[in-house]
């Protein structure tokens, strides 16, 4: 399955191709992902930091990948654990990295709870939850208090999450962004999941068992 990612925000260049080669390196047998910008113009965010961003990110993310053409990909995965866009539009072939991963996490029966960078990320992903049904296994959402910088230093950010998730009452811990590299150490507190290395491979197993093509469900086209 081919696959276009589109950024929430405008990145530069280097943490793009960062992004990039995560992609590349998380993407299982029978998946392709390519990762586009959503562009440098004013109008772009250049941080979720407030719920305009938000909001006007889920309006571009879904204008361009509207505009994706569908000869060269099967579909569009928006770069945001908020899946903006998903669901919104019945002519675009969508999928999300929290719709694929937090029901999977749900399925196992254990509490799951998430943190997420700041208020407004962490209020969307809690909306975003109940759309999906999943309001009474998502237990909590942490905010970690950082900027759209500490996204690509793993140390920042892992220190944050140690100080967060220490005494969260849940087994599973989703990381509420979907580029950060997440570390599995088996250390105190919940463990703390990677959405965008699960999403993945869940899609890679609906590919691999023939459930999902452009036309099927759970690809809102």
């Amino acid at each position: 399955m081919r696959i276009r990612a589109i950024t929430p925000i405008h990145i530069d260049a280097d943490e793009l191709e960062r992004r990039r080669a995560r992609y590349a390196r998380l993407a299982p047998e029978g998946v392709s992902v390519h990762l586009d910008d959503l562009g440098k113009g004013p109008e772009v965010p250049r941080a979720l930091d407030t719920a305009v961003d938000v909001r006007l990110s889920e309006t571009l993310v879904l204008a361009e990948a509207r505009r994706t053409d569908f000869d060269a990909y099967d579909a569009v995965l928006p770069d945001c654990v908020l899946d903006p866009g998903v669901g919104d539009a019945a002519d675009v072939p969508m999928l999300g990295i929290l719709q694929l991963s937090a029901h999977l996490l749900a399925s196992t029966g254990q509490r799951v709870a998430a943190v997420a960078r700041n208020e407004p990320i962490a209020a969307e992903l809690e909306r975003k939850a109940v759309g999906y049904g999943l309001a009474a296994q998502l237990t909590n959402v942490r905010v970690l208090g950082l900027d759209v910088t500490d996204i690509a230093d793993d140390a920042a950010w892992g220190a944050a999450l140690a100080r967060a998730t220490i005494d969260l009452d849940a087994t599973l811990v989703i990381n509420g962004c979907s580029a950060v590299e997440v570390r599995d150490d088996a250390g105190e507190g919940p463990r703390v999941v990677d959405p965008t290395a699960v999403a993945l491979r869940v899609l890679g197993l609906l590919v691999e068992l023939g459930l999902l093509t452009r036309a099927q469900p759970g690809v809102s086209r």
